[in-house]
């Protein structure tokens, strides 16, 4: 009996294929297939063949980056050659704006400082939605006494108050959220963040040994191992199912290891990315608190002075812009050295990135050896700001090899 190859994946020529697979038996030399009920069997055998022929097809594009379309499958395996997408980010604006307090106050145990909590400060309204905008970290500052009113009965010499000043702030939209874990030392233990939508640039993390008070170490996010010891505090973060992230932290031998029981606590800001974009005025909603934690009764809303407006908001990497990314920065190694290289950096560490070219001066006329340069469209806007400008440069020297 011959043996019948199947070369495509047409469910009737995969019909035609096994009726002529049954006419060399000769037992079906003759047989009439379209006028008898034996057509039924046949037509379930080429369905059959088909959808496991098609999900094969499938199963194996899955598993190469170039082919892969299902965004799990596209992360995993950029995950395999250290690339980590980028994440929704956040809409920035700069404000400052002043607190009042008119209580009066003894000038002996007035606070030298205030702070502003970590969350929501302000909120604001852009086509009919109201978006908020928070801050990741407390922000402190110095204050300035009031009017002395001189000494009471009891000999007590007061102040009219104070104010205090909060100058260009970076505040970021979104919700401000927390979550804590505990360190139970099993390998198979993750720390997985429960939202989507994370702005990976205001994640958090401290951790708190069993035994430490306070808020416990500050630990620093990290895009590979280079030059982390056995004591770095350091974390990484990888993204996961449904667009979520988890955190990755050290083993002791790259990175410090955690301690059973103690207790990670994570803040970080769940963003609607580019459509925050665009507020360009702001209500202030925060929390100011004393020296001890106390908050702090204000005369009057504070009036909020918007040094730029909200901007730079992204969504999240497309698995077209992975596809391309991963194997380009996975062959720059996290150094800057030819112009390929400089594009995927850039792409990283300026998410804001719509396009970038790069050109080595030895390429131009004259040549300009040892130099640079940069051309990159924003997203958002025409040009790129003089702030956003010494960021990336910033930032592009940790890469370079002089």
């Amino acid at each position: 009996m011959p043996f019948t190859k199947f070369t495509n994946l047409d469910f009737d020529q995969i019909k035609t294929s096994i009726k002529d697979y049954l006419r060399a038996n000769s037992d079906f030399d003759a047989f009439d297939f379209e006028g008898s009920n034996f057509s039924v069997l046949i037509d379930t055998l080429a369905y059959n063949t088909y959808i496991t022929a098609f999900n094969s097809n499938m199963v194996v594009n899955e598993s190469f980056l170039d082919s892969a379309t299902v965004r799990e499958n596209v992360v995993s395996l950029a995950r395999n050659i250290g690339y980590v997408p980028r994440s929704r980010t956040a809409a920035q604006a700069t404000i400052s704006f002043d607190i009042l307090n008119t209580t009066s106050i003894n000038i002996d145990t007035a606070p030298s400082t205030v702070t502003l909590k970590a969350g929501l400060v302000c909120i604001t309204s852009n086509d009919n939605t109201t978006f908020t905008f928070s801050i990741p970290e407390d922000i402190t500052t110095t204050v300035k006494l009031g009017a002395i009113l001189g000494a009471d009965e009891l000999g007590i010499t007061n102040a009219q108050g104070f104010t205090a000043s909060f100058n260009n702030i970076k505040v970021f939209q979104g919700t401000f959220l927390k979550k804590s874990f505990s360190v139970d030392g099993s390998l198979d233990q993750r720390f997985i963040l429960d939202n989507p939508f994370i702005d990976t640039s205001t994640i958090v993390v401290r951790v708190k040994g069993s035994s430490e008070k306070g808020k416990g170490t500050l630990f620093t996010k990290v895009d590979n191992i280079l030059n982390i010891n056995s004591t770095s505090s350091t974390f990484l973060i990888q993204e996961v199912q449904d667009e979520k992230y988890e955190l990755l932290f050290g083993d002791g031998i790259f990175g410090r290891k955690l301690e059973n029981e103690s207790i990670i606590d994570v803040s970080y800001i769940v963003t609607d990315g580019k459509e925050g974009n665009g507020p360009s005025s702001f209500t202030f909603a925060g929390t100011v608190t004393d020296i001890n934690d106390n908050p702090i009764d204000l005369a009057s809303t504070p009036s909020i002075n918007v040094i730029s407006s909200a901007s730079n908001g992204g969504d999240i990497e497309s698995t077209d812009s992975i596809k391309y990314f991963a194997p380009r920065l996975y062959s720059s190694q996290y150094r800057a050295v030819t112009a390929r290289d400089y594009e995927a950096i850039i792409q990283q560490i300026y998410p804001n990135t719509e396009s970038v070219s790069v050109v080595g001066g030895e390429e131009l006329d004259p040549p300009q050896f040892g130099m640079v340069f940069i051309t990159i469209k924003p997203q958002n806007g025409d040009f790129v700001s003089d702030f956003d400008k010494t960021q990336i440069l910033t930032k592009l020297k940790n890469y370079t090899l002089t």
